[in-house]
């Protein structure tokens, strides 16, 4: 016989749910008013994962290991990213330094994500960085370096929502260009398809929630397969470069005084396209086992998309054909016009180039749904404006429902930037790479500090053992550089259009979390230690 379960959410609005074959006694009822069915909790190591955390269960445990492996994959999207950036690298360092410095990078990003999934196995939480902050730092600094590690995390998932769609949205239209010699590529059309592109994908996160990790499995299959279906026609028509010319051969086209510094600059592309695998630890509070599945996936992920990528920059080095003819390409994206010189065919480029056009639009489902949780989660420990508006629960989609609409109107608003000036937005993609990487690097530094002189570390599922402080250590020598390189330009003379802004942006997000601080923040933030019970 059907229960009925009825409360009210934190707005004092009634609801019932209907229960059927889980009856939950009221008891259970979480203090926000949403419920969980016991199916959706997870396991009972979850269950005293999220005791010893301090939290409720409000959102569905419904991700396993392959569609996290899925939703970590094809939001990295390292393949396709490394082809949408490609005419970057060809600008500063050349083919040489995508070989090169993609072997470099993969070593670091392995290190750096490594550390982080040992992190995730310890707190297995939807707050990531910020909460290992709060638990790791010197004790009279956790609050504070909490705090604006959250804000710099938030930051950088917010950007990084943006320069997915805005990616997707401007690929469509070098499409259209390269099919359509009469379009004219107007700033305000990419806009409005940065609206259409996220506005999909809201829709996605929202009413089709509950099917999102069976769709993560079908889209970890297209980026897969559709990587081949890009590099075999490439391998097979396109013109060879000698592998002196592909893999030795360093250019400085941006005008640096050095090549070395030109290559350096350049070293951005490779990082951009495998920077983002914390995204499977913002849904940890949705993933079944997730102390153990979480480091898995995560790892895993790197694995897999920094094999493919390689694949994919290989293709580049050796296919890439005449560099400074693709640079000039109408349609806005060198790649385009590197498919299309091989198949001289409208109807192939268009098939290859719609692969991609798909795998970053699902990237950008994904990106909906980090973003939100990220948000949400330092919401709910009182770290932004009207926080107790944005850690809301849907009692019945059991989703940060405002936190996913907040990051849609934050995306649509910023986006009409580019109607202004696209080095704005520009720098916007490069905020969202800075402020990832600081959130990494400070997280990092303070789980050295704890190795070194704080208590024992906690138990964990999946941990680097005796080699753990070796491998942060080597995360923090390996990010250093990137996040000084990250805030220059790509070329000289430096004008105000050419700008990199994002050093601005970044220091202007740092300004403003510190005047919130000051006046509301330290008063109403709740740094995640003081609710957590390492003693059960």
């Amino acid at each position: 016989m059907d229960s009925k379960i009825e409360g009210k959410d934190e707005q004092g609005l009634s609801y019932v749910i209907n229960d059927d074959a889980n009856t939950l006694p009221m008891d259970k009822l979480d203090p926000t008013g949403v419920v969980v069915k016991p199916k959706w909790r997870g396991t009972a190591q979850d269950k005293k994962d999220m005791e010893v955390l301090g939290r409720h269960q409000v959102l569905r445990r419904n991700f396993r290991f392959l569609s996290m492996l899925g939703f970590g994959s094809t939001l990295i999207c390292t393949w396709e990213i490394l082809l949408s950036y490609i005419g970057f690298v060809s600008t500063n360092g050349g083919t040489a330094m995508l070989f090169w410095g993609y072997l470099v990078v993969l070593v670091g990003v392995w290190c750096t994500y490594a550390s982080l999934s040992e992190m995730a196995s310890m707190a297995p939480t939807a707050g990531g960085q910020y909460h290992w902050v709060s638990e790791f730092a010197p004790p009279r600094h956790q609050k504070f370096l909490s705090y604006m590690v959250g804000w710099i995390c938030m930051t950088g998932w917010q950007a990084g929502l943006l320069s997915v769609g805005f990616l997707v949205g401007t690929i469509i239209q070098g499409l259209i260009v390269l099919n359509d010699a009469t379009y004219t590529f107007e700033r305000w059309h990419g806009t409005l398809l940065v609206w259409a592109v996220t506005s999909f994908c809201v829709i996605f996160n929202t009413y089709l929630a509950k099917r999102l990790p069976a769709v993560e499995g079908v889209v970890l299959t297209i980026h897969v397969m559709g990587l081949f279906a890009i590099i075999v026609p490439l391998w097979v028509l396109s013109p060879r470069a000698t592998s002196k010319d592909a893999l030795l051969t360093f250019t400085n086209a941006g005008g640096w005084p050095t090549t070395g510094l030109s290559a350096m600059i350049g070293l951005l592309t490779p990082m951009g396209s495998l920077l983002g695998f914390d995204c499977c630890v913002h849904m940890a509070e949705e993933v079944e086992d997730s102390g153990r599945t979480l480091p898995r996936s995560i790892m895993w992920s790197v694995y897999l998309n920094g094999t493919m990528g390689f694949i994919m920059a290989v293709t580049m080095c050796y296919c890439l054909g005449d560099v400074t003819e693709v640079l000039k390409t109408e349609t806005g994206y060198p790649f385009i016009q590197v498919f299309y010189n091989a198949t001289q065919s409208y109807a192939a480029t268009n098939v290859m180039v719609t692969i991609i056009i798909i795998t970053i639009t699902a990237c950008c489902v994904s990106e909906v749904a980090t973003c939100s949780r990220q948000l949400w989660s330092f919401a709910r420990d009182k770290g932004v404006p009207f926080s107790d508006w944005l850690a809301f629960v849907s009692p019945t989609m059991h989703i940060p429902l405002r936190a996913i609409i907040v990051s849609l109107c934050v995306t649509c608003f910023v986006s009409l930037i580019n109607i202004v000036s696209t080095s704005a937005l520009n720098a916007i993609v490069s905020l969202g790479v800075v402020a990832l990487l600081s959130s990494y690097y400070i997280t990092i530094a303070c789980l050295i500090w704890r190795r070194l002189y704080g208590d024992a570390l906690p138990v964990r599922r999946w941990s680097l053992g005796k080699h753990g402080l070796a491998v942060n250590i080597a995360s923090l020598i390996f990010m250093t550089p990137i996040l000084f390189f990250a805030f220059w330009p790509v070329a000289t003379p430096v004008e105000p259009s050419s700008m990199n802004w994002a050093v601005v942006m970044f220091f202007g997000v740092i300004i403003w979390s510190l005047v919130y601080y000051s006046i509301w923040g330290k008063h109403s933030y709740i740094g995640p230690v003081r609710v957590v019970k390492r003693d059960l």
